[in-house]
């Protein structure tokens, strides 16, 4: 174990932290020299991770890096539930197929932020698979909880007063979490603030089953890029782990202007010092959002990609969004001759809009260009001549070639 610090002890337990239950005492187990084992679990509901991930998974690295032992707990059970929290409606169950394929892309991507060889991955599926955990051991769980403590969550609290489905797996989803931290003997869970009611009753488990009862780390969640809604794959509001160089840089820039400091804090290794420095220059008018939301992209491609990959983004951002130039290299969209297909489809299926609406309302909002020129209506693609550039919102181009 590497002796704490107490620059260390601040780093750990002041940056990117809303709360810890019991500081207290999670003082006292860091300071004993003893090395604790720390869990975060993942439900692999999508093929990737994004950001607000992130913010977790650098808490656990810290840890890592002063010897603790990083438990990561692959919720291959609970995800074909859907976690509950902060839903108006109860999710689709997914599949053992989808889940299983969801989780093979997520191991990849957590070992862009940890350490592979000082983690420790366990799959729920081990104990909830393997005959290790039956009926009646559900039986014997559920009877430990009321549904009135269930009720009292505000999201079940609000769905049961509008008169929306809860499902009875929806109960179950925090005694799964709960009981992850039995198998493990976690000692701290780490958690986003939504998560509170899970965690603690991974601590009333633990104390039922004769442990210590875990402490509950919790950070702040990550607003989107929309600035107003938690950072989601559904919202469309994320900026990517494995999105490329271009990309994570430009969906960084479109981050709103409130947000850098607290992106900043909670993704970058910046020195507090000069994040002071930046948030006062702004808020003093004598330093431009624009240039610190520069420094804030620069740092994240950095991080996940190279120094090189982060200065060419800068670069293709200069040209083709600050300069309004088209970008030197350009996917491109081969149109078979004769094709009366829609603009709108041909969009679609360029990957440039979710859908042919979403292609329209684009249009009508003057955000989508034909060699510079706005289409404020849907066209058939035969009307755009062979080597045109569309150009979909201030990042995204295209060249159409005909077969």
């Amino acid at each position: 174990m590497n002796r704490l610090l107490d620059s260390d002890l601040k780093r750990l337990l002041k940056r990117g932290v809303t709360q810890i239950i019991n500081e207290e005492e999670l003082v006292r187990m860091l300071r004993s020299g003893r090395p604790l084992r720390l869990k975060q679990g993942f439900d692999p509901s999508f093929t990737d991770i994004h950001m607000g991930h992130v913010v977790g998974l650098r808490k656990l690295r810290q840890f890592q890096q002063l010897g603790h032992q990083v438990v990561l707990i692959v919720g291959d059970w609970t995800a074909r539930i859907g976690d509950p929290t902060g839903r108006s409606l109860t999710r689709p169950m997914l599949s053992a197929e989808q889940v299983k394929f969801n989780a093979q892309t997520y191991m990849e991507q957590f070992f862009k932020i940890v350490d592979k060889e000082k983690t420790e991955v366990r799959y729920q599926s081990a104990w909830f698979d393997k005959g290790v955990f039956g009926l009646d051991d559900i039986i014997k769980l559920t009877s430990k909880f009321t549904v009135a403590q269930f009720l009292a969550r505000e999201d079940f609290a609000r769905r049961y007063a509008d008169g929306h489905p809860i499902a009875i797996t929806e109960f179950l989803y925090p005694l799964m979490q709960g009981y992850d931290s039995v198998m493990i003997e976690a000692d701290v869970e780490f958690g986003g603030t939504d998560q509170v009611f899970n965690c603690m009753v991974g601590r009333q488990l633990q104390e039922m089953a004769g442990l210590k009862p875990q402490q509950v780390f919790l950070m702040p969640l990550l607003v989107g890029t929309d600035g107003v809604q938690k950072m989601s794959k559904s919202l469309g509001n994320y900026i990517g782990v494995t999105d490329p160089p271009n990309q994570m840089y430009g969906k960084t820039m479109s981050v709103n202007d409130d947000m850098i400091i607290p992106y900043l804090e909670l993704l970058t290794d910046v020195p507090d010092e000069e994040i002071a420095h930046f948030n006062a220059g702004m808020a003093g008018g004598k330093l431009n959002p624009m240039t610190v939301k520069k420094r804030l992209a620069h740092e994240l491609v950095k991080d996940f990609w190279s120094v090189k990959d982060a200065e060419e983004a800068a670069g293709e951002f200069a040209r083709t969004v600050q300069h309004k130039e088209v970008p030197e290299e350009i996917p491109v969209l081969n149109v078979p001759a004769g094709s009366d297909a829609a603009l709108s489809a041909e969009l679609v299926r360029a990957g440039l809009a979710k859908s042919r609406t979403e292609a329209r309302r684009l249009m009508q909002q003057n955000a989508v260009e034909i060699d510079g020129q706005a289409i404020t209506g849907d066209i058939e693609i035969s009307k755009v001549a062979g080597g045109s550039i569309i150009k979909v919102g201030k990042r995204r181009f295209i060249k159409i070639v005909r077969e």
